[in-house]
Protein backbone atom coordinates (compact mmCIF):
# COMPACT_ATOMS: atom_id res chain seq x y z
CA UNK A 1 0.00 0.00 0.00
CA UNK A 2 1.45 3.58 -0.55
CA UNK A 3 1.94 6.38 1.34
CA UNK A 4 -1.23 8.13 0.03
CA UNK A 5 -3.35 5.31 1.11
CA UNK A 6 -2.39 4.81 4.92
CA UNK A 7 -3.18 8.14 5.23
CA UNK A 8 -7.05 7.74 6.47
CA UNK A 9 -6.07 4.82 8.67
CA UNK A 10 -3.68 7.57 10.39
CA UNK A 11 -7.11 9.57 11.06
CA UNK A 12 -8.76 6.82 12.13
CA UNK A 13 -5.82 6.28 14.91
CA UNK A 14 -6.09 9.59 15.46
CA UNK A 15 -9.24 9.86 15.82
CA UNK A 16 -9.94 7.42 18.58
CA UNK A 17 -6.96 8.55 20.43
CA UNK A 18 -8.88 12.02 20.71
CA UNK A 19 -12.15 10.08 21.92
CA UNK A 20 -10.17 7.82 24.36
CA UNK A 21 -7.76 10.98 25.90
CA UNK A 22 -11.35 13.09 26.53
CA UNK A 23 -12.99 10.45 28.14
CA UNK A 24 -9.67 10.61 30.63
CA UNK A 25 -10.45 13.67 31.01
CA UNK A 26 -13.26 13.60 32.68
CA UNK A 27 -11.40 11.98 35.88
CA UNK A 28 -8.72 13.49 37.78
CA UNK A 29 -7.04 10.64 38.45
CA UNK A 30 -6.60 9.99 34.39
CA UNK A 31 -6.22 13.51 32.75
CA UNK A 32 -2.81 13.74 32.82
CA UNK A 33 -2.55 10.71 30.96
CA UNK A 34 -5.53 11.19 28.55
CA UNK A 35 -3.58 14.61 27.69
CA UNK A 36 -0.86 12.34 26.62
CA UNK A 37 -3.21 10.49 24.83
CA UNK A 38 -5.01 13.06 22.79
CA UNK A 39 -1.42 14.64 22.02
CA UNK A 40 -0.11 11.56 20.38
CA UNK A 41 -2.94 11.53 18.21
CA UNK A 42 -2.69 14.72 17.36
CA UNK A 43 0.88 14.45 16.29
CA UNK A 44 -0.31 11.36 14.27
CA UNK A 45 -2.87 13.42 12.75
CA UNK A 46 -0.30 15.92 11.75
CA UNK A 47 2.19 13.07 10.39
CA UNK A 48 -0.69 11.43 8.38
CA UNK A 49 -1.58 15.20 7.27
CA UNK A 50 2.00 15.94 5.98
CA UNK A 51 2.14 12.82 3.95
CA UNK A 52 0.44 14.20 1.13
CA UNK A 53 1.98 14.87 -1.98
CA UNK A 54 2.86 18.35 -3.14
CA UNK A 55 3.30 20.30 0.22
CA UNK A 56 5.93 22.71 1.08
CA UNK A 57 7.84 21.32 4.33
CA UNK A 58 10.27 24.35 4.32
CA UNK A 59 7.35 26.07 5.56
CA UNK A 60 5.58 23.89 7.34
CA UNK A 61 8.72 23.16 9.09
CA UNK A 62 9.55 27.27 9.96
CA UNK A 63 5.97 27.62 10.89
CA UNK A 64 6.20 23.93 13.26
CA UNK A 65 9.37 25.24 14.55
CA UNK A 66 8.33 28.66 15.55
CA UNK A 67 4.97 27.76 17.11
CA UNK A 68 6.74 25.19 19.25
CA UNK A 69 9.03 27.61 20.81
CA UNK A 70 6.22 30.13 21.57
CA UNK A 71 3.77 27.65 22.90
CA UNK A 72 6.48 25.90 25.04
CA UNK A 73 7.75 29.31 25.98
CA UNK A 74 4.12 30.16 27.80
CA UNK A 75 3.64 27.12 29.32
CA UNK A 76 7.07 26.70 30.59
CA UNK A 77 7.12 30.75 31.71
CA UNK A 78 3.12 30.68 32.76
CA UNK A 79 2.03 30.79 36.36
CA UNK A 80 -0.61 28.87 37.70
CA UNK A 81 -2.59 32.26 38.63
CA UNK A 82 -2.16 32.97 34.97
CA UNK A 83 -3.62 30.34 33.57
CA UNK A 84 -6.75 30.81 32.68
CA UNK A 85 -5.63 33.92 30.85
CA UNK A 86 -3.34 31.84 28.74
CA UNK A 87 -6.18 29.14 27.96
CA UNK A 88 -8.67 32.01 26.99
CA UNK A 89 -5.70 33.35 24.67
CA UNK A 90 -4.87 29.82 22.92
CA UNK A 91 -9.15 29.65 22.30
CA UNK A 92 -8.19 33.08 20.63
CA UNK A 93 -5.10 31.56 18.87
CA UNK A 94 -7.65 28.39 17.42
CA UNK A 95 -10.19 31.00 16.22
CA UNK A 96 -7.88 32.73 14.43
CA UNK A 97 -6.23 29.26 12.72
CA UNK A 98 -9.24 28.53 11.33
CA UNK A 99 -10.06 31.87 10.25
CA UNK A 100 -7.06 32.33 7.86
CA UNK A 101 -7.79 28.89 6.37
CA UNK A 102 -11.30 29.78 5.80
CA UNK A 103 -9.29 32.65 4.05
CA UNK A 104 -6.83 30.83 2.46
CA UNK A 105 -8.94 28.96 0.30
CA UNK A 106 -11.07 31.34 -0.40
CA UNK A 107 -8.29 33.59 -2.08
CA UNK A 108 -6.50 30.62 -3.08
CA UNK A 109 -9.98 29.44 -5.11
CA UNK A 110 -13.10 31.48 -5.01
CA UNK A 111 -13.57 30.92 -8.76
CA UNK A 112 -14.57 27.49 -8.53
CA UNK A 113 -16.38 27.07 -4.97
CA UNK A 114 -19.48 25.18 -4.74
CA UNK A 115 -22.03 25.83 -2.34
CA UNK A 116 -21.26 23.62 0.59
CA UNK A 117 -17.47 24.80 -0.02
CA UNK A 118 -18.92 28.60 0.62
CA UNK A 119 -21.49 27.80 3.52
CA UNK A 120 -18.10 26.26 5.26
CA UNK A 121 -15.60 29.22 4.49
CA UNK A 122 -18.63 31.73 5.91
CA UNK A 123 -19.31 29.39 9.16
CA UNK A 124 -15.59 29.34 9.47
CA UNK A 125 -14.44 33.07 9.43
CA UNK A 126 -17.48 34.11 11.93
CA UNK A 127 -17.10 31.80 14.39
CA UNK A 128 -13.28 31.83 14.14
CA UNK A 129 -13.86 35.51 14.31
CA UNK A 130 -16.03 35.76 16.93
CA UNK A 131 -13.86 33.29 18.83
CA UNK A 132 -10.43 35.42 18.17
CA UNK A 133 -11.26 38.83 19.20
CA UNK A 134 -13.53 37.30 21.85
CA UNK A 135 -10.67 35.45 23.67
CA UNK A 136 -8.60 38.65 23.68
CA UNK A 137 -11.63 40.36 25.60
CA UNK A 138 -11.15 37.45 28.02
CA UNK A 139 -7.80 37.40 28.44
CA UNK A 140 -7.49 41.40 28.78
CA UNK A 141 -10.36 41.02 31.56
CA UNK A 142 -9.19 37.95 33.30
CA UNK A 143 -5.01 39.51 33.21
CA UNK A 144 -7.27 42.83 34.46
CA UNK A 145 -5.54 44.76 31.42
CA UNK A 146 -9.53 45.22 30.94
CA UNK A 147 -12.29 46.52 34.21
CA UNK A 148 -13.50 42.62 34.93
CA UNK A 149 -17.32 44.97 35.30
CA UNK A 150 -19.83 44.20 32.44
CA UNK A 151 -19.96 47.18 29.81
CA UNK A 152 -23.15 47.98 29.05
CA UNK A 153 -24.52 50.11 27.00
CA UNK A 154 -28.04 51.85 25.50
CA UNK A 155 -29.42 49.59 22.32
CA UNK A 156 -26.77 46.40 23.12
CA UNK A 157 -28.70 43.91 21.94
CA UNK A 158 -30.48 45.34 19.46
CA UNK A 159 -26.72 46.30 18.52
CA UNK A 160 -26.23 42.70 18.17
CA UNK A 161 -29.10 41.28 16.70
CA UNK A 162 -28.71 43.62 13.83
CA UNK A 163 -25.20 42.68 13.20
CA UNK A 164 -26.66 38.96 13.21
CA UNK A 165 -29.19 39.68 10.66
CA UNK A 166 -26.19 41.41 8.39
CA UNK A 167 -23.73 38.33 8.63
CA UNK A 168 -26.63 36.39 7.31
CA UNK A 169 -27.57 38.66 4.40
CA UNK A 170 -24.44 38.86 3.67
CA UNK A 171 -23.91 34.94 3.39
CA UNK A 172 -26.61 34.99 1.29
CA UNK A 173 -24.83 37.53 -1.11
CA UNK A 174 -21.79 35.63 -0.79
CA UNK A 175 -23.07 32.37 -1.56
CA UNK A 176 -25.11 33.83 -4.93
CA UNK A 177 -21.29 35.15 -6.42
CA UNK A 178 -18.39 34.02 -4.16
CA UNK A 179 -16.34 35.12 -6.83
CA UNK A 180 -17.05 38.60 -7.12
CA UNK A 181 -17.64 39.17 -3.52
CA UNK A 182 -14.06 39.81 -2.03
CA UNK A 183 -14.74 43.41 -0.47
CA UNK A 184 -18.22 41.32 1.29
CA UNK A 185 -15.68 38.32 2.60
CA UNK A 186 -13.21 41.42 4.46
CA UNK A 187 -16.35 43.16 5.77
CA UNK A 188 -17.37 39.97 7.14
CA UNK A 189 -14.42 38.84 8.46
CA UNK A 190 -14.07 42.41 10.35
CA UNK A 191 -17.84 42.26 11.33
CA UNK A 192 -17.47 38.93 13.22
CA UNK A 193 -14.12 40.44 14.87
CA UNK A 194 -16.37 43.24 16.15
CA UNK A 195 -19.45 40.80 17.02
CA UNK A 196 -16.83 38.84 19.17
CA UNK A 197 -16.41 41.84 21.16
CA UNK A 198 -19.51 42.85 21.76
CA UNK A 199 -20.75 39.85 22.80
CA UNK A 200 -17.87 39.23 25.94
CA UNK A 201 -17.57 43.02 26.91
CA UNK A 202 -21.01 42.58 28.80
CA UNK A 203 -19.59 39.32 30.78
CA UNK A 204 -18.96 40.23 34.48
CA UNK A 205 -16.44 38.41 36.52
CA UNK A 206 -19.07 35.97 38.22
CA UNK A 207 -19.72 34.31 34.85
CA UNK A 208 -16.19 34.23 33.11
CA UNK A 209 -15.75 30.75 33.57
CA UNK A 210 -19.02 30.56 31.95
CA UNK A 211 -17.35 32.51 28.83
CA UNK A 212 -14.16 30.66 28.81
CA UNK A 213 -15.98 27.07 28.60
CA UNK A 214 -18.18 29.02 25.56
CA UNK A 215 -15.10 30.16 23.66
CA UNK A 216 -13.84 26.98 23.84
CA UNK A 217 -16.96 25.13 22.19
CA UNK A 218 -16.71 27.89 19.39
CA UNK A 219 -12.56 27.20 18.99
CA UNK A 220 -13.61 23.61 18.00
CA UNK A 221 -16.70 24.71 15.57
CA UNK A 222 -14.59 26.45 13.81
CA UNK A 223 -12.09 24.10 13.50
CA UNK A 224 -14.86 21.27 12.48
CA UNK A 225 -15.54 24.28 9.84
CA UNK A 226 -12.11 24.58 8.45
CA UNK A 227 -12.49 20.72 8.15
CA UNK A 228 -15.09 20.81 5.85
CA UNK A 229 -13.16 23.71 3.73
CA UNK A 230 -10.20 21.64 3.45
CA UNK A 231 -12.30 18.07 3.38
CA UNK A 232 -9.83 16.60 6.20
CA UNK A 233 -11.82 14.33 8.30
CA UNK A 234 -9.08 14.00 11.57
CA UNK A 235 -10.00 17.95 11.34
CA UNK A 236 -13.90 17.40 11.61
CA UNK A 237 -13.85 15.04 13.96
CA UNK A 238 -11.00 17.03 16.50
CA UNK A 239 -13.67 20.04 16.18
CA UNK A 240 -16.29 18.61 16.65
CA UNK A 241 -15.47 16.98 20.05
CA UNK A 242 -13.95 20.08 20.64
CA UNK A 243 -17.36 22.09 20.19
CA UNK A 244 -19.35 18.98 21.84
CA UNK A 245 -17.46 19.13 24.93
CA UNK A 246 -17.07 22.68 25.07
CA UNK A 247 -21.27 23.13 25.02
CA UNK A 248 -21.67 20.53 27.16
CA UNK A 249 -19.15 22.26 29.84
CA UNK A 250 -20.56 25.27 29.41
CA UNK A 251 -24.27 23.92 30.17
CA UNK A 252 -22.89 22.75 33.28
CA UNK A 253 -21.22 25.59 34.35
CA UNK A 254 -24.62 27.72 33.87
CA UNK A 255 -26.93 24.97 36.03
CA UNK A 256 -24.42 25.43 38.12
CA UNK A 257 -25.32 29.27 38.28
CA UNK A 258 -28.95 28.48 37.99
CA UNK A 259 -29.00 30.66 35.18
CA UNK A 260 -29.40 30.10 31.45
CA UNK A 261 -26.44 30.93 28.65
CA UNK A 262 -28.70 33.87 27.37
CA UNK A 263 -28.97 35.42 30.71
CA UNK A 264 -24.96 34.89 31.11
CA UNK A 265 -24.24 36.67 28.13
CA UNK A 266 -27.16 39.12 27.51
CA UNK A 267 -28.18 39.88 31.24
CA UNK A 268 -24.62 41.57 32.39
CA UNK A 269 -24.84 39.83 35.87
CA UNK A 270 -21.87 41.45 37.83
CA UNK A 271 -22.80 44.91 36.83
CA UNK A 272 -24.66 46.03 40.12
CA UNK A 273 -22.10 46.95 42.97
CA UNK A 274 -22.27 48.65 46.03
CA UNK A 275 -19.96 51.05 48.25
CA UNK A 276 -17.52 49.00 50.11
CA UNK A 277 -18.75 45.57 50.84
CA UNK A 278 -22.28 46.02 50.65
CA UNK A 279 -23.06 44.77 53.44
CA UNK A 280 -22.36 46.16 57.13
CA UNK A 281 -21.42 44.55 60.65
CA UNK A 282 -18.73 43.89 62.68
CA UNK A 283 -16.09 41.19 61.38
CA UNK A 284 -14.83 38.59 64.26
CA UNK A 285 -11.27 38.35 63.15
CA UNK A 286 -8.97 34.99 64.70
CA UNK A 287 -5.08 34.53 64.94
CA UNK A 288 -3.33 31.69 63.55
CA UNK A 289 -2.68 30.56 66.44
CA UNK A 290 -6.30 30.69 67.90
CA UNK A 291 -7.47 29.19 64.38
CA UNK A 292 -5.14 25.83 65.30
CA UNK A 293 -6.66 25.57 68.00
CA UNK A 294 -9.93 25.55 66.35
CA UNK A 295 -9.01 23.34 63.95
CA UNK A 296 -6.77 20.93 66.50
CA UNK A 297 -9.83 19.97 68.37
CA UNK A 298 -12.01 19.59 65.22
CA UNK A 299 -13.31 16.13 64.02
CA UNK A 300 -14.28 17.22 60.61
CA UNK A 301 -12.95 19.62 58.19
CA UNK A 302 -14.26 21.00 54.94
CA UNK A 303 -11.53 23.15 53.08
CA UNK A 304 -13.22 25.57 49.69
CA UNK A 305 -10.01 26.47 47.77
CA UNK A 306 -10.75 29.68 45.71
CA UNK A 307 -8.85 32.29 43.45
CA UNK A 308 -7.44 33.84 46.59
CA UNK A 309 -6.05 30.21 46.94
CA UNK A 310 -4.36 30.78 43.62
CA UNK A 311 -3.23 34.37 43.78
CA UNK A 312 -1.07 33.24 47.57
CA UNK A 313 0.08 30.02 45.64
CA UNK A 314 -1.12 28.51 48.87
CA UNK A 315 -2.36 25.11 47.35
CA UNK A 316 1.06 23.14 48.80
CA UNK A 317 0.61 24.48 52.61
CA UNK A 318 -2.70 23.95 52.56
CA UNK A 319 -2.06 20.31 51.53
CA UNK A 320 0.53 20.59 54.23
CA UNK A 321 -1.95 21.33 56.83
CA UNK A 322 -4.68 18.87 55.25
CA UNK A 323 -1.95 16.12 56.16
CA UNK A 324 -1.48 17.40 59.63
CA UNK A 325 -4.78 17.58 60.04
CA UNK A 326 -5.55 13.82 58.79
CA UNK A 327 -2.41 12.80 61.15
CA UNK A 328 -4.17 14.19 63.88
CA UNK A 329 -7.26 11.94 63.32
CA UNK A 330 -9.66 14.67 61.52
CA UNK A 331 -11.84 13.97 58.44
CA UNK A 332 -10.62 16.18 55.74
CA UNK A 333 -12.49 17.13 52.05
CA UNK A 334 -11.67 19.85 49.65
CA UNK A 335 -15.34 20.89 48.19
CA UNK A 336 -14.72 22.72 45.11
CA UNK A 337 -17.64 24.44 43.19
CA UNK A 338 -17.82 24.60 39.33
CA UNK A 339 -17.31 27.99 38.53
CA UNK A 340 -14.76 28.59 41.40
CA UNK A 341 -11.59 30.51 40.34
CA UNK A 342 -11.47 32.17 36.57
CA UNK A 343 -11.83 29.00 34.23
CA UNK A 344 -13.37 25.47 34.49
CA UNK A 345 -11.26 23.05 36.55
CA UNK A 346 -8.95 25.75 37.67
CA UNK A 347 -8.93 24.56 41.66
CA UNK A 348 -8.54 20.83 40.41
CA UNK A 349 -5.56 21.98 38.61
CA UNK A 350 -3.99 23.67 41.44
CA UNK A 351 -4.94 20.94 44.03
CA UNK A 352 -3.03 18.45 41.39
CA UNK A 353 -0.31 20.42 41.14
CA UNK A 354 -0.03 19.90 45.29
CA UNK A 355 -0.90 16.63 44.92
CA UNK A 356 -4.11 16.13 47.18
CA UNK A 357 -5.52 13.11 46.92
CA UNK A 358 -8.69 12.75 44.52
CA UNK A 359 -10.54 10.65 47.00
CA UNK A 360 -11.18 14.12 48.87
CA UNK A 361 -12.10 15.75 46.45
CA UNK A 362 -15.59 16.12 46.55
CA UNK A 363 -18.59 18.45 45.06
CA UNK A 364 -21.25 20.98 46.66
CA UNK A 365 -24.17 18.36 46.21
CA UNK A 366 -22.03 15.93 48.27
CA UNK A 367 -20.93 18.08 51.19
CA UNK A 368 -23.70 20.31 51.69
CA UNK A 369 -26.79 18.12 53.28
CA UNK A 370 -24.40 17.26 55.92
CA UNK A 371 -22.62 20.67 56.51
CA UNK A 372 -23.80 21.27 59.55
CA UNK A 373 -22.39 18.36 61.15
CA UNK A 374 -19.13 19.55 60.03
CA UNK A 375 -16.94 21.10 62.84
CA UNK A 376 -15.12 23.53 60.73
CA UNK A 377 -15.25 24.92 57.28
CA UNK A 378 -12.18 26.66 55.87
CA UNK A 379 -12.25 28.96 53.06
CA UNK A 380 -9.48 30.00 51.46
CA UNK A 381 -9.91 33.15 49.03
CA UNK A 382 -13.14 31.95 47.97
CA UNK A 383 -15.89 34.68 48.29
CA UNK A 384 -18.93 34.67 45.44
CA UNK A 385 -19.09 30.87 45.49
CA UNK A 386 -20.06 30.97 49.08
CA UNK A 387 -22.01 33.92 49.98
CA UNK A 388 -24.97 33.38 51.38
CA UNK A 389 -26.74 36.45 49.70
CA UNK A 390 -26.95 34.01 46.92
CA UNK A 391 -29.87 32.06 48.72
CA UNK A 392 -31.55 34.84 50.63
CA UNK A 393 -30.84 38.46 48.66
CA UNK A 394 -33.31 38.68 45.30
CA UNK A 395 -31.61 42.10 44.70
CA UNK A 396 -28.13 40.66 44.66
CA UNK A 397 -26.63 39.53 41.40
CA UNK A 398 -25.77 36.58 42.39
CA UNK A 399 -29.22 35.24 43.60
CA UNK A 400 -30.17 32.17 42.29
CA UNK A 401 -26.95 30.77 42.09
CA UNK A 402 -26.31 27.10 43.84
CA UNK A 403 -23.10 28.37 46.53
CA UNK A 404 -21.19 25.85 49.14
CA UNK A 405 -23.03 25.65 52.59
CA UNK A 406 -20.41 27.39 54.45
CA UNK A 407 -21.87 29.31 57.19
CA UNK A 408 -24.30 26.12 58.24
CA UNK A 409 -20.83 24.62 59.57
CA UNK A 410 -20.35 24.85 63.29
CA UNK A 411 -17.32 26.90 62.59
CA UNK A 412 -16.38 29.29 59.46
CA UNK A 413 -12.67 30.17 58.99
CA UNK A 414 -12.56 32.57 56.01
CA UNK A 415 -8.78 33.27 55.15
CA UNK A 416 -8.96 36.65 52.94
CA UNK A 417 -6.43 39.80 52.66
CA UNK A 418 -9.24 41.94 53.61
CA UNK A 419 -13.80 42.98 53.55
CA UNK A 420 -13.19 43.25 50.06
CA UNK A 421 -16.42 41.76 47.24
CA UNK A 422 -14.91 39.04 45.80
CA UNK A 423 -14.63 38.93 41.33
CA UNK A 424 -18.10 39.43 40.71
CA UNK A 425 -18.37 42.38 42.88
CA UNK A 426 -20.68 41.43 45.12
CA UNK A 427 -20.28 41.88 49.13
CA UNK A 428 -20.55 38.59 51.40
CA UNK A 429 -22.47 38.95 54.41
CA UNK A 430 -20.99 35.57 56.12
CA UNK A 431 -17.78 37.84 56.86
CA UNK A 432 -20.09 39.21 59.61
CA UNK A 433 -21.60 35.83 60.82
CA UNK A 434 -21.50 34.98 64.22
CA UNK A 435 -19.78 31.78 63.52
CA UNK A 436 -17.40 33.46 61.17
CA UNK A 437 -14.17 33.98 62.06
CA UNK A 438 -11.67 35.94 59.75
CA UNK A 439 -8.00 35.17 59.00
CA UNK A 440 -6.42 38.36 57.52
CA UNK A 441 -3.49 37.80 55.61
CA UNK A 442 -2.00 36.59 52.57
CA UNK A 443 -3.29 33.08 52.37
CA UNK A 444 -0.03 31.04 52.10
CA UNK A 445 1.53 32.66 54.63
CA UNK A 446 -1.44 32.54 57.04
CA UNK A 447 -1.81 28.78 56.19
CA UNK A 448 2.08 28.60 57.00
CA UNK A 449 1.64 29.92 59.93
CA UNK A 450 -0.88 27.78 61.27
CA UNK A 451 1.44 24.64 60.26
CA UNK A 452 3.97 26.02 62.34
CA UNK A 453 1.43 25.71 65.36
CA UNK A 454 0.44 22.16 64.77
CA UNK A 455 4.20 21.04 64.53
CA UNK A 456 5.65 23.01 68.01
Amino acid sequence: MSMQGLIPYGYIIASVLFIYGLKMLSSARTARKGNLISALGMAIAMGATMAYAGMSYHWIIIGGLIGSAIGAFAAKLVKMTAMPEMVGLFNGFGGLASLLVGWAEYHGGRASLDLFTVIAIFCTIVIGGVTFSGSLIAYAKLAEKLDGKPVLFKGQQVLNGAILVGLVLGAVLFAIDPAGMYPLFVLMMIVSLILGVLLTIPIGGADMPVMIALLNSYSGLAACAAGFVIRNNVLIVAGSLVGASGLILTNIMCKAMNRSLANVMFAGVGATTSEGTGYKGEANPVSPSDAYLILEAADSVVFVPGYGMAVAQAQHVVRELADLLEANGTDVKFVIHPVAGRMPGHMNVLLAEANVPYEQLVVPEDVNPMMSTVDVSVVIGANDVVNPAARTDKGSPLYGMPIIDVDHAKTCIVLKRSLNPGFAGVGNPLFFNENTRMLFGDAKKSISAVVAEFKE
